[in-house]
């Protein structure tokens, strides 16, 4: 069992004050977006094991007192992630956990499923693309479910509404170049409808982005019962003007979590988030295909073969506890699970198995790990990785959340 030291991302679209606050650390004045967990080659977390007071020193100087947690992962697989684990996943620890604190939308984007990556992965490869280039779409052979926990009331979009529904929610803004879409959402087939709709969208030309955008700020003044959304799409607007991205955004549901809810996001769903702070966990992979609200390459073919057009309802999960008192996010991805005790003062200590790596992460709190290595404080912020067979107890007044494979 060993503390963890990781890195912060400082993309654009992060929150100034949010991770700061909740790591008990000063604002820099930079956005800081996300904290990494795990052993993503990009930025794997590091092992605290300086015991003799001189962390700083060897922290600074990247030395054998903080290892690499994709290291130690390489050089002894079977002790770290069990049998099941590298049977199932190969040399890899397959999940990827995160703090996540956004104070704008990050783009619209969707996930591919596994064959879709490890064909498109392959293809790129033998056309020789480098993994940097900016035009590549697939950087492993991975796909790349994702599930959200919030922390704070947190906004996203997720999924396409029936198309009905989208279709009288465009009426309402008025725009006449609109007019053809609408119709097609109302009495075309659905997959039809909601394909031809965001390849029209996205080589919308400027005047008509440009009209929604201005509709979307009248109707956001007026109020009225769609208030949240005409807000949410008119910050949307504010933030990436000109962007035809808004378009296929109004397609999708906007989800509000409240704190303790989680999002699901399987492959081929679109979706964004637009502000709030929480616990994200995913499969460790880097393939996202965009499909606005950003700068970044947008490869339309590809993305019209990997979207699922289909109307989905957004896959909110609320935490189920077993006999232990253990709340499970329960989803269908084989590459991670993630839990959470919500420790009393004063509460009995409770149990976790070691079938499979696994990190802790305190969000609230302080909480006591014990092991049959030894015992570990985790203060708010701060998470511990525990390799398979190291089983053990947690305690504490205390919000822990526990990430591992599901096995």
């Amino acid at each position: 069992m060993d503390r963890l030291i990781n890195t912060v991302q400082h993309y654009a679209w992060g929150s100034v004050d949010a991770l700061p606050a909740l790591l008990g650390a000063h604002p820099t004045g930079r956005p800081q977006a996300e904290l990494w967990m795990g052993a993503h080659p990009a930025a794997p977390s590091r092992l605290d094991r300086d015991r003799d007071g001189n962390q700083g020193r060897d922290r600074d100087r990247g030395r054998a007192g903080t290892p690499s947690l994709l290291d130690v992962i390489e050089a002894d697989p079977a002790a770290h992630l069990g049998e099941a684990t590298l049977r199932r996943h190969g040399v890899r620890l397959p999940f990827l956990l995160k703090l996540l604190a956004a104070a704008e939308p990050l783009s619209l984007q969707v996930h591919p499923d596994r064959a879709q990556a490890a064909a498109g992965y392959a293809r790129e490869e033998a056309a020789g693309i480098p993994l940097t280039a900016p035009h590549r779409c697939y950087k492993d052979d991975q796909h790349k479910p994702e599930l959200i926990v919030a922390l704070t009331s947190f906004q996203g979009l997720c999924g396409f509404r029936a198309p009905r529904e989208s279709a009288a929610l465009l009426e309402e803004l008025g725009v006449a170049a609109l007019g053809t879409h609408i119709a097609a959402l109302r009495e075309a087939p659905e997959e039809e409808a909601l394909h031809d709709c965001v390849a029209a969208f996205l080589d919308a030309p400027p005047h008509t982005v440009e009209a929604v955008a201005r509709s979307l700020a009248r109707l956001a003044a007026e109020g009225g019962p769609r208030a949240e959304a005409w807000s949410a799409y008119a910050g949307i607007a504010r933030r990436h003007p000109g962007d035809p991205g808004l378009l296929v955004a109004l397609l999708l549901n906007l989800v509000t979590l409240s704190p303790g809810q989680g999002l699901y996001l399987g492959p081929g769903v679109p979706h964004a988030y637009l502000h709030g702070l929480g616990v994200e966990i995913m499969a460790s992979s880097d393939n996202v295909l965009r499909c606005g609200l950003t700068a970044k390459h947008i490869d339309v073919p590809e993305l019209l073969r990997v979207v699922r057009f289909s109307a989905t309802p957004a896959h909110v999960l609320a935490p189920e506890a077993d006999p232990a008192g253990e709340e499970v996010y329960d989803t269908p991805a084989d590459d991670f699970r993630l839990s959470r005790w919500v420790l009393p003062p004063g509460g009995p200590e409770r149990r976790f198995d070691a079938a499979a790596p696994q990190i802790l992460l305190c969000t609230r709190g302080s909480a006591l790990v014990r092991t049959a290595t030894g015992e570990l404080s985790l203060p708010q912020g701060a998470s511990a990785y525990l390799p398979a067979g190291e089983a053990g107890a947690v305690r504490g007044a205390a919000t822990v959340f526990r990430a591992t494979v599901n096995l």
